[in-house]
């Protein structure tokens, strides 16, 4: 089935232009599969012809008794549903297994927000420079964040080349390689203004070597990656906040509420975060309303009666 699985995943890469993300889960998800369908035919190699549903539901219920989460589980019955679609289509099999899978419902969790205090303080003290701990290009990070809502890989994907500082936006590649335009404030264009003349050159070495041109830098010279940024925001946040998750997607998550609170219109709030699917977006209704309730609940002398 290694065959199989390799032109699945090249026509996702090629045909369906799957960010690196999608394409990693992918190729996890069916590769775990493929170690247990050839544990259970005790064979270095089996036919894709001789996958049945059965087989299939063996190796979720096997999920289960280790626990997997409910997410997981619903990922990888996913990507099984995908790629034996795909191979019915292709006629590698006479009958699709995975046809009549359900996928299992996600655990819904309400987003977890930033206190807009916590980050206020944050943010100013930072731009301040009153904690010499945290570098200027940190600090332009940790403001970009905040005042645009950009997933972590759409951050360290950025060049120089996408941002357009006299008109105040950023072009932003997302999910699924989609653009979007994201307006972003006078505060944040300056100091990106200044980072991009402070790190200049920085990047015409990078460019020399590798063609490599980016906007933020991890500590090796190379374009940043995720990892760094997590530990920038988790530092910040530790010191500022006791929010429960301090990582970047929890100020993506503040972003979004914050500007519900102050008024934005939810449609609106879908454009700057890139969802498909305003399905995405109104999870942060329900953070507001969470929020009202415990402000009721705590000022309200019969809210409890």
């Amino acid at each position: 089935m290694n065959v199989e699985i390799e032109a699945f995943l090249k026509f996702l890469r090629v045909e369906k232009n799957a960010s690196n993300h999608t394409l990693q889960s992918y190729q996890t998800d069916l590769l775990q599969f493929n170690e247990f369908v050839k544990e259970h035919f005790d064979t270095a190699e089996v036919q894709i012809q001789y996958i049945d549903r059965l087989l299939i539901r063996l190796w979720l219920g096997e999920l289960s008794e280790h626990q997997r989460a409910q997410s997981t589980v619903a990922r990888k019955v996913a990507s099984l549903r995908s790629f034996f679609k795909y191979a019915y289509k292709k006629d590698w099999i006479a009958k699709n297994p995975a046809h009549l899978l359900v996928i299992p419902r996600k655990e819904k969790h309400l987003p977890k927000t930033v206190p807009q205090p916590d980050i206020m303080r944050m943010l100013d003290d930072t731009l301040s420079e009153e904690d010499a701990q945290i570098s200027y290009q940190d600090r332009v990070i940790l403001e970009l964040f905040y005042s645009s809502g950009l997933r972590v890989s759409e951050l360290c994907a950025l060049n120089p080349e996408h941002l357009n500082l006299s008109q105040s936006w950023i072009r932003v590649l997302g999910k699924g390689n989609k653009e979007r335009v994201v307006p972003i404030a006078r505060s944040v264009r300056d100091l990106l203004g200044e980072h991009v003349n402070e790190s200049k050159y920085k990047r015409q070495l990078l460019k020399t070597k590798s063609g490599d041109n980016p906007l933020f830098f991890a500590p090796s010279g190379k374009r940043i990656y995720s990892r760094h940024v997590y530990r920038i925001v988790n530092k910040a946040l530790m010191k500022y906040s006791e929010v429960t998750q301090k990582s970047p997607h929890v100020l993506r998550h503040s972003f979004a509420t914050h500007m519900l609170d102050n008024g934005a219109d939810i449609r609106m709030i879908k454009e700057f975060l890139g969802h498909s699917s305003l399905a995405s977006t109104q999870v942060y209704t329900h953070t507001s309303v969470e929020r009202l309730k415990n402000i009721y609940e705590q000022a309200h002398p019969r809210a409890k009666s």
